[in-house]
This record gives C-alpha cells, structure tokens and sequence, in this order.
C-alpha cells in the first residue's frame, strides 16, 4: 500500500506546500501499523527511518522535516536560526525548510501568510492551547494577524475527548467565554472540542481565516493513530514548506 495523505483545502498561495500524514504505507508493526513517523513512541527505529524515507520520497519533500522534539509546552523554533529544537511550533520563510508536527490525538495548526512569505506548524494539545502555543506561533511568525490564514488538521473530535474540569478551568482561564466548547457528560466530566478552541484563540488574535478540522483521529481507525483510543501507537506528520519564494 502506497504512502498517502491529506492535503489542506484552502486558498494558501501557490508557493505554499503542505499534507498530514495517514497512517498506511509503511512498514511498522502493530501497533504502530504502519506508517509511524514518531521516534519517541517505543517502534522500531529503523522501521520509523524507513517510514520517513518513504515519505519524502512519496511527497517529493525538498528536505527531510525538521522533526521536532515535543512537549506540550509553547516554544516556538525558527528554523532560519536553528536546525533543530524541543518546542512545539516551527516556522520558516526559508524556501526548502519543512515545518513538521507529530500527533496522535492533538491539534496540528498550520499558519501561512497570504503572499506566501512564511510558513509555520503547530502542535495544540490543551496544554499547549492553554499556555498559549498558537498566540506564541502568530507572534513569532510576525505578520499582521489579518494577512494570516490557518488550516487545522485531524484531531480528536468532540464526542470522543473526555476531560476534567481541571482542563475546562485552565481554557477558561484565559477566555472565560469558552465554555462553549465544552459540554457536561454523564460521568460528570466534560467533552472538549479542540477545534472550537484553537478557532477561538485564532479569532481573538484577528486570524479569521480558518479552515480544516473535518477528521477525528479517534473515530477513523483505519486512517488515524489515535492515544485516547489505542494507548500505544504511532503518530502521524502534518507538514507545511515553502516550494519557492513569494511572486
């Protein structure tokens, strides 16, 4: 089976590349069948190298991804200054650098401007939202919120991503107007739609350009890795690059 992927349906300049990985087309066992990209979650390393071998060749990748080591946290790398880097955001200008965010679950964010002069990804987990990764990743890019669109990738959907009122209290902290994107359930506990959020957060910051968030990760299991479902499992690539520069 062939390495696929999704591409994002939205207007971005023609400059701008990006996909998110599926999970079929490598060669990982389960349960990491079998396009793992992750290096980080106890596959075989050689099997995860294959994988992303496969990938660049398959998406004809100017470079390998810069992959970065995440944490949940809200660093944002400048992969014009630095070859690698833990955070959770990367973003370049530099035509040929490829922005990368491994997920299982989470939120990617992908950002470009709208005359293609810079690119970035994040990875927006509630932690990550809630200390405020996508507020840093618009700052670092530094272009007007109002020239910037945003394109939000599979995630775990609403029905399936169960949270404490410790996760609502930490959102709501910061936009106390979100509770919204959380519904109670029977257990007592809350369902979160992440999308709801990071559209908020992007709103707020006065990116109204959204699109995306059609797939959860958690409902299609043929296509998707997913952590709340399966635990151990692979993870999947969402990656956005520069073809050449701005026309």
């Amino acid at each position: 089976m062939r390495v696929d992927w999704l591409e994002p349906d939205w207007p971005a300049n023609a400059g701008v590349r990006a996909l998110s990985t599926v999970r079929f087309g490598g060669i990982s066992l389960a349960p990491y069948a079998s396009l793992n990209l992750g290096d980080h979650v106890g596959d075989d390393p050689a099997a995860v190298a294959e994988n992303r071998r496969r990938l660049v060749v398959a998406a004809g990748l100017p470079a390998e991804p810069v992959w970065l080591a995440q944490v949940h946290g809200t660093t944002v790398a400048d992969l014009d200054a630095t070859p690698a880097i833990t955070a959770d955001a990367a973003f370049t200008r530099q035509p040929g650098r490829v922005c990368a965010i491994l997920t299982a679950d989470c939120l990617p964010v992908l950002l470009t401007e709208e005359s293609g002069g810079v690119v970035a990804a994040a990875h927006a987990g509630w932690r990550g939202l809630a200390g405020g990764v996508i507020e840093a990743t618009v700052r670092a890019v530094g272009e007007p919120p109002g020239r910037l669109m945003a394109w939000l990738g599979p995630a775990i959907g609403p029905d399936h991503f169960e949270v404490g009122a410790e996760v609502r209290e930490a959102m709501l902290r910061e936009d106390p107007r979100a509770s919204g994107a959380f519904t109670l359930n029977a257990r007592g506990r809350f369902m979160a739609d992440l999308g709801a959020l990071a559209r908020r957060r992007l709103e707020a910051l006065g990116v109204s350009r959204i699109y995306g968030n059609g797939q959860c990760t958690y409902t299609d299991a043929d296509r998707y890795f997913s952590h709340r479902r399966d635990g151990t499992t692979g993870r999947q690539a969402t990656l956005i690059w520069l073809e050449h520069a701005p026309t």
